[in-house]
């Protein structure tokens, strides 16, 4: 009778060390596959999310800056235009 008890605890040895092989089998064959996609989505050329985000919130601010800068030129060139208006309006006349 003492020898079936070892039997047991050997066959549960066995068993728990396949299991833990299994367990680091399986994390090696996730990293292996992390890394093919990673490769992957490098040649694809993608770009991360956050990355995208940041770029598109430095877009929006350029083009508010841009359009923020011409209506600026806008006014200036008509308050310009004005001043050459007022300017020849003040010019003696020498077809007289």
């Amino acid at each position: 009778m003492s020898d079936r008890p070892r039997f047991f605890d050997d066959l549960a040895g066995m068993a728990g060390g396949a299991l833990s092989a299994l367990a680091g089998l399986r994390e090696e064959a996730e990293a292996i596959v992390r890394a093919r996609i990673d490769e992957a989505l490098r040649r694809l050329d993608l770009v991360r999310r956050e990355e995208f985000d940041a770029v598109q919130d430095l877009a929006a601010r350029a083009r508010a800056g841009q359009e923020a800068a011409e209506a600026r030129l806008a006014a200036l060139e008509a308050r310009m235009a004005a001043l050459e208006a007022a300017g020849a309006d003040s010019l003696p006349d020498d077809s007289v």
